[in-house]
């Protein structure tokens, strides 16, 4: 994970030698840590989020904090590299290959429809990045070579579909990734405010603006041969 330095680091903290590890166990210290605090920063963004409340909620000091992820900075950073590594993790475990280019976008576009389904905090955390115009996702090499494999994925996908006549040729395998993420992230970016405004569709658990299968069978009519121009 990249650690970042700025200044919002604790001056009080800055000539401080660092503090030795408290734990037998740092690596499930930090994804506690990471863990409260991706809800933290999804719920109140980054300028909102609190170092003394994450700490409270992890029963660990702000000090062991910055020792481990330098500054609030680093430890935003590293939610955002955790959420899209897990994301992904689980995306290259689906096993794509051994079905049919049909049946492996169906998978695709059902895991990333339960995935944003399931993690709002997901969401929330990619729409206050956006809030930062992107600036903290462009420092991070990891999340863009993470991303870059999803698209050789979806590609992959396409250009046996294509090959095999199942898909139409001419698509950018991106449109298409932008495609399924649009229809999946509005699903629960917008559930609430379309709820308000179209009461009869408000969701009282979680976000089903849009039908499981509305969004698969939209994605595959986006790439069948069946589709007018």
């Amino acid at each position: 994970m990249n650690q970042l330095v700025h200044s919002d680091k604790d001056p009080a903290l800055r000539d401080s030698p660092k503090e030795p590890a408290r734990t037998n166990d740092p690596a499930r210290t930090m994804a506690e840590i990471l863990a409260v605090a991706t809800h933290e920063f999804a719920d109140k963004g980054l300028s909102g989020a609190r170092i003394d409340e994450i700490a409270a909620a992890t029963r660990t000091s702000k000090r062991m904090i910055y020792y481990y992820f330098g500054s609030k900075d680093g430890l935003y950073l590293a939610v955002l590299e955790e959420a899209y590594r897990r994301m992904r993790t689980i995306e290259a475990d689906l096993h794509l290959a051994d079905l049919g280019p049909v049946g492996a976008l169906r998978k695709l576009v059902e895991f990333t429809y339960d995935h944003h389904r399931d993690n709002e905090d997901f969401i929330r955390l990619v729409m206050n990045e956006n809030i930062q115009r992107g600036e903290y996702l462009r420092q991070s090499q990891s999340i863009q070579a993470l991303n870059t494999n999803a698209i050789q994925s979806v590609r992959a996908v396409y250009e046996r579909g294509v090959a095999q006549g199942d898909f139409r040729a001419g698509l950018d395998p991106v449109d298409i990734h932008s495609a399924i993420s649009a229809f999946t992230f509005f699903n629960v970016s917008n559930r609430h405010t379309f709820g308000v405004i179209f009461k009869d569709r408000a969701s009282t658990g979680k976000a089903e603006t849009l039908q499981r299968e509305h969004v698969v069978e939209l994605i595959l009519r986006f790439v069948s041969h069946s589709i007018s121009a």
